[in-house]
């Protein structure tokens, strides 16, 4: 499947995954982040449960805190 990913064109095997598997996928490891799929934002307690599929439209922001 093709999706676009943080602006970025990214192709992964098979038909869907979830947003959780695309993290451990890319190693995104981070405990402050904002998830929107297709510009709806997805709480963390739905991350291994919402599928994303070709074509859709995945970012998954960092946040950084500092003084």
């Amino acid at each position: 499947m093709k999706i676009i990913l943080n602006n970025r064109s990214e192709e992964f095997a098979g038909d869907s995954l979830t947003i959780s598997q695309i993290m451990e996928i890319k190693s995104f490891y981070f405990k402050m982040l904002v998830v929107r799929l297709n510009d709806t934002l997805i709480k963390r307690d739905e991350y291994a449960s919402t599928q994303v599929k070709d074509g859709d439209d995945l970012k998954i922001i960092h946040l950084v805190s500092g003084g």
